[in-house]
């Protein structure tokens, strides 16, 4: 089989409740989207471009030599926004895997960027995210940390997510991995999985990757080190900085 060829695509909205127009935010001359935008391009899998709600976030990533594109600004979810992207900017298909990393994680190592997406060398993944073993006590019951149900053994990295849950699963001893929102899809994945409706227990949980799970794709998990560093506070954009910064 050919190797895939991946696009990576990273969603952008100025609406944020608790950090209100977040993808523009300072950090160290440059907006947060850009400082996002360039960990990607450090991955080196393939271009990256910006998918946009609105155009000042489209003007900020050209005016410092990215590729963006303006989407609906209505857009449900930020796998929509993707989609609209990727047919935008690639429609007669010369990608076949998209990788969705999220506008809101500046301080992102490029090597994990890599490892959402090496799962789909597995022939039957139509998706693949990350998860990181809970070490906080805290979070093994807090709901917004989401529990992957996933079956690693020992020294084992990569596994087949079975559910995905905002409870404390599974259930006695052993490890607990707390799922991290990046993706990456087979171009023909991405595609079903926007067209379905969202599942019974999507709505249930609240998590969009049920959906998948629900009409019998298949995710694979990749196992990384740690968390990275979502920015979603004043608090997290100054943390952000002091990391940069060092």
């Amino acid at each position: 089989m050919a190797a895939l060829n991946p696009i990576i695509v990273i969603p952008a909205r100025m609406h944020a409740t608790r950090l209100p127009g977040k993808p523009l935010a300072d950090i160290h001359g440059l907006p947060m989207i850009v400082q996002v935008w360039r960990r990607s391009m450090e991955a080196g899998l393939g271009p990256v471009v910006v998918a946009c709600a609105e155009k000042e976030i489209l003007d900020a990533v050209e005016a410092h030599g990215g590729k963006a594109v303006l989407t609906d600004p209505d857009h449900p979810s930020g796998s929509d926004r993707v989609w609209e992207a990727v047919r935008k900017v690639d429609p007669a298909g010369k990608y076949d895997a998209v990788v969705n990393v999220q506008g809101d994680l500046p301080t992102l190592d490029p090597a994990v960027v890599r490892d959402v997406f090496a799962p789909l060398a597995e022939p039957g993944v139509d998706l693949s995210t990350l998860i990181a073993e809970i070490t906080v006590e805290e979070e093994r019951t807090n709901p917004n940390v989401v529990k992957a149900v996933v079956g690693l053994e020992p020294g084992q990295r990569v596994g087949r997510a079975l559910y995905f849950s905002r409870a404390t699963v599974p259930a006695n001893e052993g490890p607990h991995y707390h799922h991290i929102g990046l993706y990456a899809y087979r171009r023909a994945a991405l595609e079903r999985f926007v067209s379905l409706p969202q599942g019974v227990l999507e709505r249930r949980e609240k998590l969009e990757q049920l959906r998948a799970l629900e009409n019998g794709m298949r995710i694979d998990c990749a196992l990384v080190d740690t968390v990275p560093l979502g920015v979603d506070t004043p608090a997290d954009l100054e943390r952000a900085r002091a990391l940069l910064k060092a």
